[in-house]
């Protein structure tokens, strides 16, 4: 079938409005409850780490200094609060390319080309001043401004330039709107499942063409990334209302859905 916006706009609207199933609220309350799970960051995400390889980014510049000297060989772990840290150094001295680099090195982990990626994108940077300009349309605009700034930038992909807005909008005061989240292709994944089974629910037989079109594996526009922040700050604060000790901070969902929490059927 063809593409039609009202259809989609439809199908978010529903989703928004809708509690999660009663399967989904189950599954990640059990995964909140599991100390070897969710249970570790029952208290905030800050502790959620990756391992990386140090010396495989000696080519990128400039190197947060908190990360280590990257002449040791080995791996190390960063978590959450340590690109935080980073962040939040930035939000001083203005230098966001350093907050940029440290959250590509979270997110990239132990992956052999995420230096090269990285690369390329501080070379269309302009110094990072790319970076700086989202950090300022994220305070006065909000979200979806600064990630339309960064959604234009050469090689440099939806699920990593959320990532710099996450942890950007953890240490900045009074953002606009809806703080940003990540949003990566296993959180897409799983929308676009969800979004199919309430569809057909409620008898629209086009929703599984919209959803897999809507949340597709990348390339969202802002809009798209909008009806995201919408969804998920909805739903973590019903999982607040309804699930014991949830908690506030919707990032936990954000973990909780990467890590498979909850799988909806494929219909």
């Amino acid at each position: 079938m063809s593409f039609r916006q009202q259809l989609a706009d439809a199908l978010d609207e529903l989703m928004i409005a809708q509690s999660l199933p009663a399967d989904a609220a189950e599954s990640l309350a059990r995964w909140l409850a599991d100390p070897d799970r969710g249970g570790r960051y029952a208290r905030g995400t800050g502790a959620h780490s990756i391992t990386f390889v140090p010396s495989s980014w000696k080519a990128i510049e400039p190197w947060p200094a908190s990360l280590g000297d990257r002449s040791v060989t080995g791996v190390r772990a960063v978590s959450r609060d340590d690109v935080a840290a980073v962040a939040e150094a930035a939000s001083r001295s203005g230098n966001w390319a350093e907050a940029f680099i440290a959250g590509q090195v979270w997110g990239y982990g132990r992956r052999g080309y995420g230096p090269g990626r990285t690369g390329k994108v501080l070379k269309h940077s302009q110094h990072g001043e790319v970076f700086r300009d989202a950090v300022s349309l994220l305070q006065d605009k909000g979200g979806l401004a600064a990630y339309e700034k960064l959604n234009g930038v050469h090689r440099l992909g939806p699920a990593f330039l959320t990532k710099f807005l996450y942890f950007a909008g953890l240490v900045l005061p009074g953002t606009k709107g809806l703080s940003p989240l990540i949003l990566d292709m296993k959180l897409a994944r799983v929308l676009r499942r969800h979004a199919t089974r309430v569809g057909h629910a409620a008898g629209y037989e086009w929703a599984g063409p919209i959803a897999r079109r809507i949340w597709r594996d990348g390339g969202w526009t802002p809009h798209r990334y909008d009806v995201y922040l919408r969804w998920m700050y909805a739903v973590n604060d019903r999982l607040t209302a309804e699930v014991n000790g949830w908690p506030a901070s919707p990032d936990i969902l954000e973990l909780a859905l990467f890590d498979g929490a909850w799988k909806p059927a494929e219909q």
